[in-house]
């Protein structure tokens, strides 16, 4: 198994970050297996979404009307709402697993990978590539 850690910087308010190319070329050299992607937070998910056609203000969205930022969460610290941020996970897990196929990730045409941060009070992120062979 091979394995690396980026940091995604995602700012201050909820976000939706295509990180496709980072992964593409962590997997670019290998052959065929399987990429898994885990971010080790307790307040983000990763997800497998057309980005760029609105989709992804449309899951933020998505978010919010499910999980609002109000002050009805029992997890307090942190600024206004950030339970939900800590629920987020449970719908948004912070894995996924890929197939490559030839040192391509097999996404469908419109498919990208997104790490999703509503988490405003910690700017940057963790994302952990591995590569697994058979």
């Amino acid at each position: 198994m091979r394995t690396e850690v980026i940091t995604v910087r995602t700012g201050g308010s909820p976000v939706v970050r295509d990180i496709t190319a980072e992964a593409a070329r962590f997997v670019q050299s290998e052959s065929d297996g399987l990429l898994h992607v885990f971010v080790p937070h307790a307040t983000a998910g990763l997800a497998i979404i057309e980005t760029g056609a609105g989709s992804d203000d449309d899951l933020l969205t998505a978010i919010d009307d499910l999980l609002p930022a109000e002050d009805k969460w029992r997890h307090r610290h942190g600024s206004r709402g950030h339970g939900r941020d800590h629920v987020l996970p449970a719908w948004i897990p912070p894995y996924a697993t890929l197939p490559v196929i030839g040192g391509k990730i097999a996404l469908g045409t419109w498919q990208s990978i997104c790490l999703v941060d509503t988490n405003g009070d910690n700017p940057t992120r963790q994302v952990r590539f591995s590569f697994l062979t058979g």
